[in-house]
């Protein structure tokens, strides 16, 4: 499998994300895999907010939230789209500052997490393919994530489209013929994090990447619910005992 990030410009509030993709990407190979980062995604949808003070921003980390809970003064342990997140993913990293201050002494804005992930990975691809006249492509839509015990981020498949997120292995054989009752490989998430690797966190300016020769099982719809588990049968289901639930 090979990974290449793409250099691109600074990526513009409500800016058209496919014509930056076209700009900076001529040429799109069939059976590709293409990773966004889900900030240009957040960008291009006006997924944006001024807060003005901390109480705003904890009544925005609950309202973008299933499940939240603070875990220190500043950060809030969230549950959003399936997958766990701190402060329900907002982030005010790489975003045009705005002239003056807020209360609570930052000036700028707020990007959130985009509105849904999975329909945006489906509409892009749909264009995409019409666009480069290709019927193979994967669209991965990439966040960062800390995960428990770990320094450091990883990247995560928000949302995506074009090919299985999961290869289940349950019911094949081991090496030495015993049945598999529990394996599955999480390729969406995979993917994400090997462009991740590439695209980098900081002012490297790749917010796309490009995955050629990936070994994943192209579709024309996927199941959004193939990689998510509920809180009551996931195996760190006791972290979720306290904390604050939307109801259903």
């Amino acid at each position: 499998m090979e990974v290449t990030a793409i250099k691109t410009k600074i990526f513009k509030e409500r800016e058209d994300l496919n014509a930056f993709v076209y700009a900076h990407i001529p040429i799109l190979k069939d059976g590709s895999v293409l990773a966004v980062a889900s900030k240009i995604v957040a960008l291009s949808e006006g997924r944006t907010i001024l807060l003005r003070s901390k109480k705003e921003k904890e009544a925005l980390i609950k309202r973008e939230s299933e499940w939240a809970q603070r875990i220190l003064p500043e950060w809030w342990l969230t549950v959003r789209d399936g997958t766990v997140v701190v402060n329900a993913g907002l982030d005010d990293s790489n975003v045009h500052p705005v002239r003056g201050k807020t209360s609570n002494g930052a000036g700028g804005k707020t990007i959130l997490l985009p509105k849904d992930s999975f329909k945006s990975a489906e509409k892009l691809r749909a264009e995409l393919c019409a666009h480069y006249k290709i019927k193979k492509l994967g669209i991965v839509i990439t966040d960062s994530r800390i995960m428990p015990l770990r320094a450091g981020v990883m990247g995560i498949a928000l949302g995506y489209a074009g090919f299985r997120g999961i290869r289940d292995y349950r019911g094949t054989p081991d090496l030495f013929g015993r049945k598999l009752k529990v394996t599955q490989t999480d390729i969406a998430d995979s993917l994400a994090t090997a462009a991740t690797v590439v695209m980098g966190e900081g002012a490297e300016r790749q917010p796309l990447a490009i995955l050629e020769e990936v070994p994943v099982e192209f579709v024309q719809k996927v199941k959004q619910s193939e990689l998510k588990i509920s809180r009551e049968r996931d195996m760190y289901r006791f972290l979720f005992k306290t904390g604050t639930r939307k109801k259903k």
